[in-house]
């Protein structure tokens, strides 16, 4: 036994058996760990951000960690992205990065760098294994860190020497389950309070609050209380469709969301953050409530969420209530001309039962909502940091998860190519992911965006920065070098057609839909 093999042995006995991974020179004894145990998954990624962004989305999707291996600082600074997307939407990972033999590091080869100043932004707990007799204890410390609620990113740097040295082949046992505290029973009732007082509220929710029982909670005690109810602007994992509640997020476009709590009184938190622009604009509040708007946290952070919205429905009396399910709709069917519009209707049309959706189609999507309450009931994953380069592997990693559903991808084609390989890892993992391009040729949102800042109309220059042609992007060619199947559309029907077919096949397929 090595250190490496400790490492791989800690991870499966505590149930972690997928590493996403693209590993180096540094990390060969744990590849060769890996290789020894067939009870592990391993999924290569062509780049980094393939391998954070997978592994968020498989947590997202399996609620637990898993592992992913990159190669030294380099490596790291090439996932930080979607790792940072991750940590906002609450998704455990535990993160091992290789690095040099701990008597290399001296010598400044041209690999070295500060891994632990590169990673400390992106994570909730760091820690080195020095030495093999320490990978046991540094893996358990990751490991327990990663499942602290609402789940934490725990960065491992593992030495070279610590994985190719000897040592006894030890077990600690499993790492022991989170524990939560119970929520403070008098905020409970403060909450309670303050629906009843008859002022006008919005209950804001996200995390575990978004999911069937608990959304099913939060809309009875927003019909007996007259609250509304809505989920943060961006969330790891809802879920929706018919027979759950029909919920809207809070809006992205500033005037939108300044509109919505327009006459708010008090907004009641459920994990979520009070709401704010996603970015500042000249003469534009930052904060979207109203000053005069009171705001009350249900949960504190490390308390038991569930618990405190059961709690908080004994409280406000909804026993006599039930829940105000979605019926399923189909919108008229569009023809003509291919728009967001018609590709949301088309997916409330065609969308499988128990689907997946991973949203990543930015401005192109923003709609998506409206037309789909009504769709068969889904996991709606979408982009949490607003790093771009997600969707394509959040999806991946959300298949791997749950390989008996289909998962659909909602991509903007530019931030698409910032993770395109993505494609590759379905095709040879034979994942079960429909991918629907939005293909515009250019950064939609920073077209609207220049108007938002008060930049003015684009330019030549502006235009040669913002726009996707010259040459255009030919996404079925794209996916076709990936090894995946791919169609174009650029027609309502045409576009319906190729959806309905791809969510009756097995498999990986793309379309380019043409807006």
């Amino acid at each position: 036994m090595n250190g490496a093999d400790i490492l791989c042995n800690t991870l499966l006995e505590n149930d972690i058996d997928v590493c996403f991974a693209n590993p180096g020179t540094s990390e060969m004894h744990f590849v060769a760990a890996l290789d020894r145990q067939p009870k592990m998954r391993c999924v290569l990624g062509l780049f980094e951000g393939v391998v954070t962004g997978a592994a968020d989305g498989y947590a997202r999707m399996a609620d637990k960690p898993a592992a992913t291996l990159l190669h030294l600082g380099p490596g790291l600074a090439n996932g930080i992205a979607n790792l940072h997307n991750a940590r906002r939407a609450g998704s455990p990972i535990v993160n091992i990065v290789g690095d040099h033999a701990t008597y290399h590091l001296q010598y400044d080869a041209p690999l070295t760098s500060d891994i632990d100043s590169l990673a400390r932004p992106v994570s909730h707990w760091l820690g080195r294994a020095t030495s093999a007799d320490t990978v046991d204890r540094q893996t358990r410390e990751a490991i327990a860190a990663a499942r602290q609620m609402p789940g934490q990113i725990a960065t491992l740097i593992l030495h070279a020497d610590a994985a190719w040295s000897p040592v006894e082949d030890i077990s600690s046992g499993p790492v022991p389950p989170a524990i939560l505290r119970t929520a403070d029973a008098e905020r409970v009732r403060e909450v309670s309070s303050a629906l009843k007082s008859g002022r006008k509220t919005t209950i804001i929710a996200t995390g575990l609050a978004l999911r069937e029982r608990q959304l099913d909670t939060l809309d009875r005690i927003a019909a007996a209380t007259g609250a509304r109810l809505m989920a943060q602007q961006a969330n790891g994992r809802m879920q929706r469709g018919a027979g759950r509640p029909s919920v809207d997020r809070v809006p992205y476009v500033i005037q939108q969301a300044l509109d919505a709590f327009a006459d708010t009184e008090q907004v009641i938190l459920i994990g979520a953050r009070a709401p704010v622009g996603f970015f500042a604009y000249p003469g534009k509040p930052s904060q979207m409530l109203p000053q005069s708007c009171s705001v009350i946290e249900l949960v504190a952070p490390g308390e038991d969420m569930i618990a405190a919205i059961d709690a908080l429905g004994q409280e406000v009396g909804i026993s006599h209530l039930q829940a105000r399910l979605g019926e399923r709709t189909r919108p008229d069917m569009p023809g003509g001309k291919l728009t967001p519009e018609a590709i949301a209707i088309a997916l409330a049309h065609h969308m499988p039962a128990n689907a997946i959706v991973c949203d990543e189609s930015v401005s192109s999507g923003r709609d998506f909502f409206r037309s789909t309450h009504g769709a068969e009931p889904h996991d709606f994953l979408q982009l949490t940091g607003g790093a771009i380069g997600l969707g394509l592997p959040l999806a991946t990693g959300a298949s791997i998860a749950c390989p008996d559903r289909k998962v659909i991808t909602l991509q903007a084609d530019g931030s698409g190519m910032y993770t395109v390989q993505a494609l590759w890892t379905q095709a040879r993992e034979a994942l079960d992911v429909v991918t629907i391009i939005f293909a515009n040729r250019r950064y939609q949102i920073l077209h609207k965006e220049l108007e938002n800042v008060g930049a003015g109309q684009p330019g030549e220059n502006a235009r040669r920065m913002l726009d996707l042609d010259n040459p255009e992007l030919n996404w079925v060619a794209l996916a076709s070098g990936m090894g995946v199947e791919a169609a174009r559309a650029e027609t309502a029907e045409g576009f319906a057609d190729l959806l309905a077919a791809a969510c009756k096949r097995k498999g990986p397929f793309l379309i380019e839909a043409v807006i």
